[in-house]
């Protein structure tokens, strides 16, 4: 899934705000998409934690 497609998925769906990691990766379609890249590419993790308004120090904590 390339990084615009990804934001697309997010854009889709409004007010992630107030929900839980999981279950924006869930609402939007990103939870295998994620799944796969904390075990194989950790920028695009990052990314998607990013796209999705985790915060900096979250991302970093989450994805070690």
């Amino acid at each position: 899934m390339t990084q615009s497609e990804m934001e697309e998925a997010v854009t889709k769906v409004g007010g992630v705000g107030g929900m839980t990691v999981n279950e924006r990766l869930y609402i939007t379609g990103l939870m295998d998409e994620y799944d796969n890249a904390i075990k194989r590419d950790k920028h695009k993790a990052k990314t998607i934690l990013t796209l999705l308004g985790v915060d900096r120090d979250s991302v970093d904590e989450i994805v070690t």
